[in-house]
């Protein structure tokens, strides 16, 4: 069936072949792909010129995780309507992405004709959580309060949770300053700063902490460091 001509999309993962299967199943459909990225720092330099309705975002980006590609693009476009796919579906991790500012959340198993069903409620305003997630976010929240906004982590800023992410996906000192281009030793400070706040004492404290808050996921986290 063909769709209004004004429904467009912008596709955002590190995967090649999802994103060609996405850009072929929304074509035949009759949406435009007006772009496409790798990865969240080109998808952040991108979106806002292409213009699309409907940025669908992989949760699980690296450099700039999907959670915080989704904050900025909030701040840059507020008109690009964000669909987040996953691997995962921890609660944080949902609850998170929706914080930022996604209107539907879909584990990557899902059928692409729930894709459509996300589509057509996020284009008429509304929000979508796969049933295969809401039972599980719904439980949690009958269970007890989810994290507070008052809490250690809404403290961090924008540069502290990506310097959290980078440090957790095992990138060095030095790639990070450069990333963020800061010094080395500004960079060490900010990374003894958030884990004296964090109440850390290793990295890989700090990489279970990133994994639980959101901040990355653990197939792309340097599981294995030791400090």
């Amino acid at each position: 069936m063909e769709q209004d001509v004004g429904n467009s999309f912008f596709l955002v993962d590190d995967h090649d072949m999802l994103r060609d299967g996405l850009r072929a199943l929304l074509q035949a459909e009759g949406y435009h792909v007006v772009g496409e990225a790798g990865d969240g720092e080109a998808a952040l330099q991108a979106i806002p010129a292409a213009a699309p309705d409907v940025a669908v975002i992989d949760v699980g980006l690296p450099g700039l995780n999907g959670i915080e590609l989704t904050r900025e693009l909030a701040q840059t476009a507020p008109e690009v309507r964000v669909i987040a796919l996953s691997l995962h579906a921890e609660r944080s991790i949902i609850i998170a992405m929706l914080r930022a500012g996604a209107r539907a959340y879909l584990p990557k198993s899902a059928a692409f004709g729930e894709l459509l069903t996300a589509v057509g409620e996020v284009l008429q305003g509304r929000l979508y959580l796969s049933p295969s997630v809401a039972s599980g976010v719904l439980e949690g929240l009958l269970a007890g309060p989810v994290d507070t906004p008052h809490g250690a982590f809404a403290s961090l800023t924008a540069r502290e949770r990506r310097i959290i992410q980078l440090i957790a996906e095992g990138h060095t000192s030095k790639e990070i300053a450069a990333r963020e281009a800061i010094s080395v030793r500004t960079l060490e400070t900010h990374r003894s700063n958030i884990m004296a706040r964090l109440r850390l004492t290793s990295v890989a404290a700090l990489t279970k902490y990133a994994i639980r808050e959101g901040l990355t996921t653990p197939d792309i986290a340097h599981t294995d460091a030791t400090g």
